[in-house]
Protein backbone atom coordinates (compact mmCIF):
# COMPACT_ATOMS: atom_id res chain seq x y z
CA UNK A 1 0.00 0.00 0.00
CA UNK A 2 1.27 3.30 -1.25
CA UNK A 3 0.42 6.31 1.20
CA UNK A 4 -0.71 9.30 -1.40
CA UNK A 5 -2.16 11.68 0.90
CA UNK A 6 -3.35 12.37 3.95
CA UNK A 7 -6.68 14.53 5.60
CA UNK A 8 -4.99 16.50 8.20
CA UNK A 9 -3.86 20.36 7.29
CA UNK A 10 -1.64 21.91 9.43
CA UNK A 11 -2.09 25.40 11.27
CA UNK A 12 0.81 26.87 10.04
CA UNK A 13 3.05 26.84 6.80
CA UNK A 14 5.96 23.92 7.79
CA UNK A 15 8.79 25.77 6.79
CA UNK A 16 11.21 23.25 7.80
CA UNK A 17 9.68 20.56 5.86
CA UNK A 18 9.89 22.67 2.75
CA UNK A 19 13.21 22.89 3.56
CA UNK A 20 14.36 19.25 4.23
CA UNK A 21 12.86 18.72 0.99
CA UNK A 22 14.02 21.30 -1.03
CA UNK A 23 17.80 20.51 0.50
CA UNK A 24 17.17 16.76 -0.20
CA UNK A 25 16.14 18.44 -3.90
CA UNK A 26 19.50 20.08 -4.36
CA UNK A 27 21.77 17.67 -2.95
CA UNK A 28 20.58 15.08 -5.89
CA UNK A 29 20.30 18.30 -8.29
CA UNK A 30 23.89 18.98 -7.49
CA UNK A 31 24.94 15.33 -8.07
CA UNK A 32 23.33 15.20 -11.35
CA UNK A 33 25.26 17.83 -12.50
CA UNK A 34 28.62 16.74 -11.52
CA UNK A 35 27.87 13.20 -13.00
CA UNK A 36 27.38 15.16 -16.11
CA UNK A 37 30.70 16.56 -15.58
CA UNK A 38 32.24 13.17 -15.43
CA UNK A 39 32.30 12.43 -12.18
CA UNK A 40 31.48 8.87 -11.75
CA UNK A 41 28.47 7.97 -9.85
CA UNK A 42 30.15 5.51 -7.16
CA UNK A 43 33.00 7.57 -6.28
CA UNK A 44 30.43 10.70 -5.23
CA UNK A 45 28.71 8.04 -3.14
CA UNK A 46 31.80 6.93 -1.92
CA UNK A 47 33.08 10.58 -1.23
CA UNK A 48 30.06 12.30 0.57
CA UNK A 49 27.80 8.98 2.38
CA UNK A 50 28.47 7.28 5.43
CA UNK A 51 31.00 4.41 4.95
CA UNK A 52 30.96 2.70 8.49
CA UNK A 53 34.34 0.83 7.96
CA UNK A 54 36.17 4.63 7.18
CA UNK A 55 34.18 6.53 9.92
CA UNK A 56 34.90 4.03 12.69
CA UNK A 57 38.39 3.88 11.64
CA UNK A 58 38.24 8.36 11.27
CA UNK A 59 35.80 9.34 13.25
CA UNK A 60 37.80 12.72 13.29
CA UNK A 61 37.99 12.64 9.50
CA UNK A 62 34.54 11.11 8.39
CA UNK A 63 31.97 12.25 11.22
CA UNK A 64 30.11 15.10 8.45
CA UNK A 65 29.65 12.27 6.55
CA UNK A 66 27.00 11.26 9.09
CA UNK A 67 24.94 14.40 8.06
CA UNK A 68 25.68 14.88 4.31
CA UNK A 69 24.88 11.33 3.38
CA UNK A 70 20.87 12.19 4.89
CA UNK A 71 20.70 14.21 1.66
CA UNK A 72 22.36 12.59 -1.03
CA UNK A 73 20.09 9.58 -3.01
CA UNK A 74 20.70 7.48 -5.54
CA UNK A 75 21.53 9.56 -8.41
CA UNK A 76 20.87 6.93 -11.09
CA UNK A 77 17.45 7.14 -10.57
CA UNK A 78 14.28 9.87 -9.29
CA UNK A 79 12.82 6.38 -7.18
CA UNK A 80 14.80 6.56 -4.17
CA UNK A 81 14.47 10.30 -3.84
CA UNK A 82 11.25 10.21 -5.01
CA UNK A 83 9.51 7.93 -2.34
CA UNK A 84 11.49 9.37 0.25
CA UNK A 85 9.92 12.65 -0.69
CA UNK A 86 6.45 11.43 -0.61
CA UNK A 87 6.73 9.99 2.55
CA UNK A 88 7.96 13.29 3.95
CA UNK A 89 5.24 15.43 2.21
CA UNK A 90 2.52 13.56 3.61
CA UNK A 91 3.89 13.04 7.07
CA UNK A 92 6.25 15.70 8.25
CA UNK A 93 4.51 18.45 7.62
CA UNK A 94 2.08 17.45 10.88
CA UNK A 95 4.88 16.20 13.06
CA UNK A 96 6.28 19.71 12.36
CA UNK A 97 2.58 21.42 13.26
CA UNK A 98 3.14 19.24 16.75
CA UNK A 99 6.39 20.15 17.60
CA UNK A 100 6.65 23.63 16.23
CA UNK A 101 9.92 24.18 13.71
CA UNK A 102 12.58 24.19 15.46
CA UNK A 103 12.27 21.04 17.49
CA UNK A 104 11.39 19.47 14.39
CA UNK A 105 14.61 19.81 12.75
CA UNK A 106 16.27 18.93 15.84
CA UNK A 107 13.78 15.92 15.98
CA UNK A 108 14.54 15.18 12.23
CA UNK A 109 18.16 15.29 12.12
CA UNK A 110 18.46 12.86 15.66
CA UNK A 111 16.34 10.44 13.74
CA UNK A 112 18.76 10.51 11.65
CA UNK A 113 22.02 9.87 13.78
CA UNK A 114 20.24 6.88 15.44
CA UNK A 115 19.29 5.30 11.72
CA UNK A 116 23.06 5.52 11.07
CA UNK A 117 24.49 4.02 13.91
CA UNK A 118 21.72 1.11 14.00
CA UNK A 119 23.17 0.53 10.80
CA UNK A 120 27.08 0.35 11.75
CA UNK A 121 26.11 -1.27 14.77
CA UNK A 122 24.85 -3.98 12.33
CA UNK A 123 27.55 -4.17 10.13
CA UNK A 124 30.34 -2.28 11.32
CA UNK A 125 33.11 -3.38 8.89
CA UNK A 126 31.05 -2.21 5.63
CA UNK A 127 32.76 -0.45 3.23
CA UNK A 128 29.05 0.41 1.23
CA UNK A 129 28.37 4.00 1.19
CA UNK A 130 25.26 4.85 2.66
CA UNK A 131 22.72 7.34 1.82
CA UNK A 132 19.30 8.66 1.70
CA UNK A 133 16.70 10.64 3.78
CA UNK A 134 14.84 7.02 4.71
CA UNK A 135 16.40 6.60 8.36
CA UNK A 136 15.41 10.38 9.48
CA UNK A 137 11.78 10.13 7.76
CA UNK A 138 11.40 6.81 9.80
CA UNK A 139 11.63 8.81 12.93
CA UNK A 140 8.97 11.19 11.38
CA UNK A 141 6.37 8.07 10.77
CA UNK A 142 6.69 6.70 13.95
CA UNK A 143 6.26 10.42 15.72
CA UNK A 144 2.90 10.50 13.04
CA UNK A 145 2.08 7.13 14.26
CA UNK A 146 2.76 8.12 17.36
CA UNK A 147 0.73 11.49 17.61
CA UNK A 148 -2.46 10.88 14.91
CA UNK A 149 -2.88 7.01 15.01
CA UNK A 150 -6.23 7.28 13.68
CA UNK A 151 -5.55 10.09 11.23
CA UNK A 152 -7.32 8.71 7.81
CA UNK A 153 -4.31 8.14 4.89
CA UNK A 154 -5.80 7.62 1.59
CA UNK A 155 -3.10 4.83 0.30
CA UNK A 156 -2.74 3.19 -3.49
CA UNK A 157 -3.96 -0.50 -3.46
CA UNK A 158 -1.80 -2.40 -5.80
CA UNK A 159 -4.01 -6.04 -5.46
CA UNK A 160 -6.45 -6.01 -8.50
CA UNK A 161 -8.61 -8.02 -7.04
CA UNK A 162 -9.74 -6.06 -3.89
CA UNK A 163 -10.06 -2.97 -6.10
CA UNK A 164 -13.64 -4.46 -6.06
CA UNK A 165 -13.96 -4.06 -2.23
CA UNK A 166 -12.20 -1.28 -1.06
CA UNK A 167 -11.76 0.38 -4.64
CA UNK A 168 -8.29 1.79 -6.19
CA UNK A 169 -7.76 4.43 -3.37
CA UNK A 170 -9.26 3.40 -0.31
CA UNK A 171 -8.61 5.32 3.28
CA UNK A 172 -6.89 3.30 5.74
CA UNK A 173 -5.82 4.33 9.57
CA UNK A 174 -2.16 5.99 9.85
CA UNK A 175 -1.02 2.82 12.05
CA UNK A 176 -1.81 0.45 9.95
CA UNK A 177 -0.06 2.11 7.24
CA UNK A 178 3.07 2.84 8.71
CA UNK A 179 3.36 -0.54 10.87
CA UNK A 180 2.76 -2.19 7.64
CA UNK A 181 6.29 0.35 7.41
CA UNK A 182 7.84 -1.34 9.98
CA UNK A 183 6.74 -4.78 9.56
CA UNK A 184 8.34 -5.10 6.51
CA UNK A 185 11.66 -3.15 6.70
CA UNK A 186 11.91 -5.29 9.70
CA UNK A 187 11.59 -8.66 7.79
CA UNK A 188 13.64 -7.57 4.89
CA UNK A 189 16.23 -6.01 7.58
CA UNK A 190 16.44 -9.69 9.12
CA UNK A 191 16.72 -11.85 6.02
CA UNK A 192 19.73 -9.12 4.88
CA UNK A 193 22.08 -10.44 8.07
CA UNK A 194 25.11 -11.25 6.88
CA UNK A 195 24.65 -10.18 3.39
CA UNK A 196 28.00 -8.49 1.85
CA UNK A 197 25.68 -6.93 -1.00
CA UNK A 198 24.39 -3.03 -1.81
CA UNK A 199 20.72 -2.48 -1.82
CA UNK A 200 18.46 -0.71 1.19
CA UNK A 201 19.92 0.04 4.73
CA UNK A 202 17.07 -1.68 6.50
CA UNK A 203 18.43 -1.21 9.96
CA UNK A 204 18.79 2.20 9.70
CA UNK A 205 15.16 2.66 8.73
CA UNK A 206 14.17 0.75 11.81
CA UNK A 207 16.99 2.29 14.11
CA UNK A 208 15.21 6.03 13.04
CA UNK A 209 11.88 4.61 13.16
CA UNK A 210 12.75 3.41 17.17
CA UNK A 211 14.71 6.44 18.17
CA UNK A 212 11.20 8.36 16.72
CA UNK A 213 8.74 6.30 19.05
CA UNK A 214 11.43 7.48 21.92
CA UNK A 215 12.00 10.77 20.64
CA UNK A 216 8.32 12.15 20.43
CA UNK A 217 7.64 12.07 24.11
CA UNK A 218 10.50 14.37 24.89
CA UNK A 219 10.29 16.92 21.61
CA UNK A 220 6.57 17.02 22.45
CA UNK A 221 7.17 18.35 26.30
CA UNK A 222 4.95 21.11 26.76
CA UNK A 223 2.64 20.15 23.46
CA UNK A 224 0.03 18.41 22.40
CA UNK A 225 -1.57 16.76 19.56
CA UNK A 226 -3.89 18.53 17.79
CA UNK A 227 -8.01 17.16 17.24
CA UNK A 228 -8.03 15.94 13.85
CA UNK A 229 -10.45 13.65 12.19
CA UNK A 230 -10.91 9.93 12.94
CA UNK A 231 -10.70 7.07 10.49
CA UNK A 232 -14.48 5.32 11.29
CA UNK A 233 -14.20 2.52 8.89
CA UNK A 234 -12.81 0.87 5.76
CA UNK A 235 -14.30 2.69 3.10
CA UNK A 236 -13.51 4.53 -0.16
CA UNK A 237 -12.37 8.30 0.71
CA UNK A 238 -15.52 10.60 0.36
CA UNK A 239 -15.41 13.60 -1.78
CA UNK A 240 -14.21 16.51 0.59
CA UNK A 241 -13.94 19.91 0.17
CA UNK A 242 -10.10 21.13 -0.20
CA UNK A 243 -8.83 21.24 3.28
CA UNK A 244 -7.58 24.77 4.61
CA UNK A 245 -5.19 26.55 6.80
CA UNK A 246 -6.94 28.65 9.65
CA UNK A 247 -6.39 32.44 9.47
CA UNK A 248 -7.09 35.32 11.76
CA UNK A 249 -10.44 35.88 10.40
CA UNK A 250 -11.41 32.77 11.11
CA UNK A 251 -13.65 33.56 14.54
CA UNK A 252 -13.58 30.76 17.32
CA UNK A 253 -16.63 28.88 17.04
CA UNK A 254 -18.81 28.15 20.80
CA UNK A 255 -18.54 24.62 21.16
CA UNK A 256 -21.84 22.52 22.71
CA UNK A 257 -21.40 21.55 26.20
CA UNK A 258 -23.46 18.30 25.45
CA UNK A 259 -21.67 17.22 22.49
CA UNK A 260 -18.37 15.25 22.96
Amino acid sequence: MLPLRDQLPTRKVPVVNYLLIALNLLAFFWMQSMISAGFRPDRLLSAWGLVPVQLLSEPTDAWWTVFSSMFLHDPTGWAHLGGNMLFLWIFGDNVEDAMGGLRYAAFYVLSGIAAAGAQIVIDPGSTIPMVGASGAISGVLAAYASLYPRSPITVLNPIFVLWFIFGLFPELPAWLVILEYFVANLLNGLGSIGLRSGGVAFFAHLGGFVAGLILVHLFMIGRSAREHERWQHWRTPPRRPPPRRAGPWDAPRRRDPWSW
